[in-house]
């Protein structure tokens, strides 16, 4: 019986890697066909549909981490797609998340430092050359940002022009190249609305990152939900009051204690830059522990920690970096990864977490 079972299982195997050889480039290609549809008719934003949400484009920070991009954070209101930061890496993220460049109507930047920065040629190429878009990307963001998107206009200028002669202007229209800057004034503690559209309300508020100026959080109000993005600063009153009540807080985190580690191995390694580098970084963040005592202060539904630091290429990882916080917050907890996509019904107190990497 025995041996008659063992021949069967060979015979099925068998049958099974015969047909692998013969159709598994068919199955593949299926299964490649099947996956470029869905981005590019834009599923994810389907699963998004309704409600207000948000998704990370980009849970990380400068350090590399194979887990997440720069940050970068999606926020979908009914018809209305944004994007909070373009870190290193996270236009690329939008394929898989199935969210179409073309689709997203303007960027927000919460400041000026590199890795929040560095993707947007990327993205405002992605919109314009995949989504036919015929007008530039706007870029809103605190006075200063004049320079720096057209910094970037300028070093893409060559690929646009290379783009159009290639496909044409019916296809890449000249007049969407690019991005183009809508600065405001910094505001002042109690906010300044810096968009509005079809119900979606957004405010700025200052945050403290010094040296780093300007320095703002967003809040985004929809349908009776609302999210709170702190971008980077250190432990804040203003991100607090900004935050009351609202039903999910994206904020960062930097774990002094895990950053030390890499402070002993730089030093180990006889690295003193990369040391003090580490050393320096502990004083403009906002810690695990701290953003969860704002999110108990502000009677927040969910608490999302992104930009990270440092990377955790291990989810085993995170049980470190969450040291303190179930003592210091009562709410649901998330370390970011990218992907993660949090779902908030209209008019509801539901809170709804999944992923929207399909691949």
């Amino acid at each position: 019986m025995i041996k008659k079972l063992l021949i069967g299982i060979l015979g099925l195997a068998l049958i099974a890697g015969i047909g692998l050889h013969f159709f598994g480039d068919q199955l593949l290609r299926g299964v490649m066909k099947r996956q470029a549809m869905a981005a590019l008719a834009g599923e994810g934003l389907a699963k998004m549909a309704g409600g207000l949400n948000v998704a990370l484009c980009g849970a990380g920070a400068p350090l590399p981490d194979p887990g997440r991009a720069g940050p970068c954070v999606l926020v979908q209101a009914g018809e209305t797609l944004l994007v909070v930061d373009v870190g290193s890496g996270s236009p690329r993220n939008l394929g898989p998340m199935q969210v179409p460049a073309g689709a997203i109507d303007a960027l927000l930047l919460t400041h000026f430092h590199s890795d929040h920065i560095d993707g947007l040629g990327e993205l405002m190429l992605q919109r314009w050359a995949g989504g036919g878009r015929d007008a530039p990307l706007p870029v809103i963001a605190p006075e200063g940002v004049t320079p720096i998107v057209d910094g970037f206009n300028a070093a893409y200028a060559h690929d646009f022009g290379y783009r159009v002669a290639h496909h044409g202007t019916a296809v890449v229209p000249p007049s969407g190249a690019g991005a183009t800057a809508q600065p405001f004034a910094m505001p002042e503690a109690a906010g300044r609305e810096v968009y509005a559209a079809d119900g979606l309300r957004v405010m700025a508020f200052p945050v403290s990152h010094d040296p780093v100026e300007p320095a703002v959080g967003y809040r985004f109000d929809y349908r009776g939900r609302s999210v709170v993005i702190s971008g980077d600063t250190t432990a804040s009153p203003t991100v607090a009051a900004f935050a009351e009540g609202v039903d999910v807080l994206l904020h960062e985190a930097l774990h002094p204690g895990l950053v030390g580690v890499l402070t002993e191995a730089a030093e180990a390694a006889g690295n003193a830059r990369f040391a003090t580098i580490t050393r320096d970084i502990l004083d403009y963040h906002t810690s695990p522990v701290e953003a969860a005592e704002i999110a108990q202060q502000a009677g927040v539904g969910a608490l999302v920690y992104y930009h990270i630091v440092p990377q955790l290429p291990s989810r085993m990882l995170e049980s470190l970096f969450l040291e303190g916080v179930a003592d210091a917050y009562d709410g649901r907890v998330e370390v970011g990864a990218d992907g993660l996509w949090v779902h908030l019904p209209a008019e509801d107190d539901g809170i709804l977490f999944d992923s929207l990497i399909a691949f």
